[in-house]
């Protein structure tokens, strides 16, 4: 296993962590994402940990708290190999208080999550989504108070924009607050938006990207084709309407790519497409969301080897989408000083 810095925190994690979404089986949406129970899930757990995997990433939401549960249990004596990773914002309940990133909230939020996880403290604690109603003020100090505290020893975000990161680093530099050091985003061959804004604020900033979804939210696991329509049991059939949109086209397109290098070197659609984000900037850690022991050990081998610069062009080149404005790179060398491009 490769071992990175999460950003500039100085804190290793392991370069492939385990998505614990899979742990649960609650509701409309993470049942189709897996139903691992409580002996499923210490399999999958051992499985990871013998490979060297030490992140698992969970959140309250996440079958309404019962994959942090379940990775609670599955940690149980061996909490000392674990770096657990966690997330909170999203709506938990009907009340009021339930959802948000008030400081009421955030301290609910993170004494369940230790009472679900049976643990002292969180490893890696996110803000699941920005909070507008809530001044960021507020939030900073509240995280702040919650590191010093020692429930949580990093903080980080997840689904925030360019702005709101920097927003929120601007404040807790000016109050001496603890920064983010995280930023757990959606990046696959599917999806590059990660690339206009967030990838350079990370490199500058010290956020490592703990990535979501790898695999173009199941679409890339090798089942799905320009000759393999959807499979009758895909999870795709229910969870698409949540999924980032692709285009059929875009996605045959960079399948057709992936079979020719899956040829070249033996290689599965799966760990392709995990080796390719991998190396990517920022990267600090992959997250793999097995659903059984052997999605797991496959998706795993994707480490140990790389993609050749050949093969990382033309990957490249068939996944990249129009880039908006202000992102295009018109000071590239198309224009000069003398030739600005029209307004």
């Amino acid at each position: 296993m490769e071992y990175r810095f999460l950003g500039k925190s100085g804190f290793k994690v392991s370069a492939l962590g385990f998505g614990a979404g899979t742990f649960g089986g609650k509701g409309p949406l993470f049942s189709a994402w897996g139903n691992s129970q409580e002996k499923e899930a210490k399999h999958m757990m051992d499985i990871a940990l013998d490979h060297g995997i030490n992140l698992f990433d969970t959140a309250d939401v996440y079958s309404d708290g019962e994959s942090e549960r379940l990775l609670g249990l599955a940690m149980k004596g061996q909490r000392d190999k674990v770096i657990v990773s966690t997330k909170s914002t999203l709506r938990m309940g009907e009340g009021a208080n339930d959802i948000g990133a008030s400081r009421h909230r955030l301290i609910e939020s993170i004494d369940n999550a230790l009472k679900r996880l049976d643990t002292d403290y969180i490893d890696i604690f996110q803000l699941h989504h920005f909070d507008a109603m809530t001044p960021m003020e507020s939030v900073m100090a509240t995280l702040d108070h919650l590191v010093k505290s020692g429930k949580i020893r990093y903080i980080g975000v997840s689904n925030f924009s360019g702005w709101q990161v920097m927003k929120s680093q601007a404040i807790a530099d000016r109050y001496g607050y603890s920064r983010f050091v995280a930023n757990q985003s959606y990046y696959s061959l599917l999806g590059r938006d990660y690339e206009w804004e967030l990838m350079p604020l990370g490199l500058d900033q010290g956020l490592g990207a703990i990535v979501w979804s790898p695999l173009g939210w199941g679409r890339l696991t090798g089942k799905i084709s320009r000759n393999k329509p959807i499979p009758a049991q895909s999870r795709l059939h229910e969870t698409a309407q949540f999924a980032p949109p692709v285009s059929d086209e875009h996605l045959y397109k960079v399948i057709d790519v992936m079979e020719d290098i899956a040829e070249e070197t033996g290689k599965t659609i799966p760990q392709i497409a995990l080796n390719w984000v991998l190396y990517r900037p920022s990267v600090s850690s992959v997250l793999i969301g097995a659903r059984n022991a052997s999605q797991l050990t496959d998706n795993i081998q994707a480490l140990g080897w790389r993609l050749t610069e050949d093969q990382v062009k033309r990957l490249d080149q068939i996944s990249q989408t129009a880039i908006p404005y202000p992102y295009y790179p018109y000071w590239n060398g198309q224009f000069t000083e003398r030739n600005p491009p029209a307004c």
